[in-house]
């Protein structure tokens, strides 16, 4: 499978901005750019906590499909906020755990000056 070509071609990701940069070995990097459009407030500088989170969960999936070479439905996605996202965002992701039926991912969200921003960890089918 063609992990970037995938991820590019992902409507929701598409909508958002959200690149994936990498994915191998069970490690994946993205990035999404911050504008007005992706801001809580009026004065479009602060990122929705809902862009971390789907910036998380796409890098995380994108891990786990550079080991299992297929797609990765999300099962289950935790995600702790650190900070406000006031910059773009990069998000690092590594699998954890990859089960015969369920892998688990660990990932980092983190501004352009490499604040943390949030930490998650997903849970997505593998079979």
């Amino acid at each position: 499978m063609d992990i970037e070509s995938f991820f590019e071609e992902m409507p929701f990701a598409d909508l958002l901005g959200i690149e994936v940069t990498e994915a191998s070995e069970g490690h994946a990097e993205g990035r999404v750019e911050m504008r007005p459009a992706l801001s809580w407030s009026a004065n479009g500088e602060t990122a929705h906590g809902g862009v971390s989170f789907a910036l998380a969960d796409t890098v995380g999936g994108a891990a786990l499909v550079s080991l299992v070479d297929r797609p990765v439905p999300t099962i289950d996605m935790r995600i702790d906020y650190l900070e406000a996202g006031t910059s773009t965002l990069y998000a690092a992701a590594d699998v954890r755990r990859q089960g015969g039926s369920v892998g688990v991912v660990d990932i980092a969200v983190a501004g352009e000056d490499g604040t943390a921003v949030a930490d998650a960890r997903g849970v997505y089918k593998t079979e």
